[in-house]
């Protein structure tokens, strides 16, 4: 990359004629209106058409503010933006990636923001191309991950006359985005284009905020579409200062305090598990806060925690969590404190429980006698475990856990996978973990894969369900001039949507009645698709395996490209299981506080 791009922003005023947001009666942001009040430089559309130079400033300013990633669909009417983005990445400025569908293309940028912690924008055309984006953003906003949505648009002239591609862009994503920017090629308003993206990018990072999330940059591009710009106006100084690391507020934790640690960068999940050692309080962590790690963390939590519960006095809570119902039991609790650490002013309340919330902490020392009864709780409880263990999804997901180390990265998809690598054993040394838990849906979680694969620049391992290969097949398709990438999926078949057979849903009709009658076309939805044929055909070398051995000689048997490991389990013993882990996690409680 071209090392003469400004260092990360960071609050001078921004200059250039942008109107204040302001609040529609509907309660949606208004979008940013670019050029009113600009004093236009006509000497910088001299033999060159305004719309290849709004392209080009736009792309520009994106390069100098740090942008290293661009995600690009093919579409006619973003042509501007996507000459632009080529040239840029021909001067080694920014990596341009195409992808054939913005529905793909937005979880793949998804990914590469969430592995280089910068915003990613995508290019797309206008019209459907541009609803396309709706899930990525959805979850982008959620999971407070940078990305802009930079959409090619028609004149506004032509909205409401039937022109072909052509409808309302402002405010098609709803409430999801951060903000919203419109910039006119008519208005031949450079400086306005470029404050626009500069508020844009300072935005989606967060860099003020500490709120990434999403933001769209509407573009509306008049014809002609071609050109190519040969000198751009000069870009003037900007900077911003970043605010300021939060002060740490110490929290002495005493008996019955735990840590209940979701979603969150694996950086900040490897200081929680630090700290959570250090202090000896019982850290319960879900597989993708990446603080699974260390002496504090309890692996069987979800089936201790009922065993606990009235033995807490106080929970720390820090990141997303979203994975049981025991833990949001917990956090709807009244009769406890509940500390949510958040610095974004976004913390965690599913319960409406939150009594205390703090930016940073530091931990005093927890008491020990209270780590001790939840250690030796789940050391009887993972010798349980350990005792029945067979070909199952849960050991599918320790086996896939214990091949990696922490220069590997996992990504777990939504449903079962993340919740059977959540009884793995706890490691010495994880591998760093993503999965999409802003909303928590199996969309788009082949193309995150292969997006955080791309953004670290190594192979990726993905554990996900059948119905989540299947959802996101597609994201395989590589237009032929794109780099190979390497990322090995394991499927873990069992043949329909399991997770609900572990819910109310999936009841016997001796609870539930005749809706018993209902669960396999509603909610198992077995598919008659051959995934290993399918996955085949967009070029994916695809190894079967049954067995424990077989699955650990597929991991260690990797070529170059897309790697898929089917490996087929069965899907009636789900619910039996359930209600074993269930049974072990009270009967460990039991024998543990005996044992005091």
């Amino acid at each position: 990359m071209d090392n003469t791009m400004d260092p990360p922003l960071s609050a001078s005023p921004v200059q250039g004629g942008i109107t204040p947001s302001q609040t529609r009666v509907d309660g949606q942001p208004s979008p940013l209106t670019v050029g009113g009040g600009v004093t236009r430089d006509d000497s910088a559309f001299d033999g060159t058409s305004p719309s290849p130079l709004a392209g080009a400033i736009i792309l520009d300013e994106l390069a100098a503010l740090g942008i290293t990633d661009v995600v690009c669909c093919p579409g006619s009417r973003s042509a501007p933006l996507a000459y632009a983005a080529a040239h840029l990445e021909a001067e080694n400025r920014i990596r341009l990636h195409i992808r054939l569908d913005e529905r793909s293309a937005g979880f793949f940028a998804l990914g590469i923001a969430k592995a280089t912690r910068r915003a990613v924008p995508i290019i797309t055309t206008s019209g459907t191309a541009v609803a396309n984006l709706a899930p990525a953003l959805a979850e982008s906003r959620h999971a407070h991950v940078p990305l802009i949505a930079l959409t090619a648009d028609r004149p506004s002239n032509l909205v409401g006359t039937g022109a072909n591609q052509t409808t309302d862009q402002l405010g098609i994503f709803g409430t999801m985005p951060l903000q919203v920017a419109r910039i006119q090629s008519s208005d031949q308003s450079p400086q306005a284009w470029r404050a626009a993206v500069r508020r844009a990018v300072i935005t989606a990072e967060g860099r003020i905020s500490l709120r990434p999330g999403p933001v769209q940059i509407n573009v509306e591009l008049a014809e002609p579409l071609m050109g190519a710009p040969t000198l751009l106006p000069a870009r003037t100084p900007f900077h911003v200062n970043p605010a300021r690391t939060a002060e740490r507020v110490t929290i002495d934790p005493g008996a019955g305090t735990v840590i209940v640690a979701g979603d969150m960068p694996p950086d900040q999940g490897r200081w929680w598990a630090a700290e959570a050692s250090q202090a000896h309080i019982p850290l319960l962590a879900e597989p993708s806060s990446n603080a699974r790690s260390g002496s504090a963390a309890i692996c069987g939590y979800r089936h201790l925690l009922p065993g606990f519960s009235a033995s807490i006095q106080r929970v720390i809570v820090t990141g997303h969590p979203t994975l049981s119902r025991p833990v949001t039991a917990l956090l709807s609790r009244r009769d406890i404190e509940i500390i949510a650490v958040d610095a974004s002013g976004e913390w965690p309340d599913p319960g409406w429980a939150v009594s205390r919330v703090v930016p940073a902490v530091t931990l005093g020392a927890g008491d020990t006698s209270w780590m001790n009864s939840w250690t030796t709780a789940d050391r009887i409880f993972q010798a349980r475990m350990d005792a029945t263990s067979h070909w199952s999804g849960e050991t599918i997901a320790a086996t896939v856990m214990a091949a990696l180390s922490s220069t590997d990265t996992l990504v777990l998809g939504s449903s079962n996978p993340i919740r059977d690598a959540d009884l793995a054993p706890i490691s010495s040394h994880p591998p760093q973990v993503y999965a999409n838990r802003g909303l928590a849906g199996i969309d788009g979680t082949i193309a995150t894969a292969l997006g955080i694969a791309t953004g670290l620049g190594q192979r990726v391992t993905a554990l996900v369900g059948d119905l989540t290969a299947l959802h996101d097949i597609s994201a395989l398709a590589r237009p032929h001039l794109e780099t190979t990438i390497d990322l090995t999926i394991v499927v873990a078949d069992d043949h329909g949507g399991s997770l609900f057979a572990t819910l109310e849903y999936g009841a016997p009709r001796s609870q539930i009645g005749d809706l018993a009658d209902f669960f396999e076309r509603l909610f198992g939805v077995p598919m008659d698709v051959d995934l290993a044929q399918v996955s085949r055909g967009f070029g994916a070398t695809v190894t079967p395996v049954d067995s424990l051995p077989t699955l650990k000689s597929a991991l260690n048997s990797l070529r170059p490209g897309v790697h898929l490991i089917h490996a087929s389990v069965e899907r009636q013993t789900r619910t039996d299981q359930e209600k074993n882990l269930a049974k072990w996690g009270r009967e460990a409680v039991h024998e543990a506080m005996r044992r005091r």
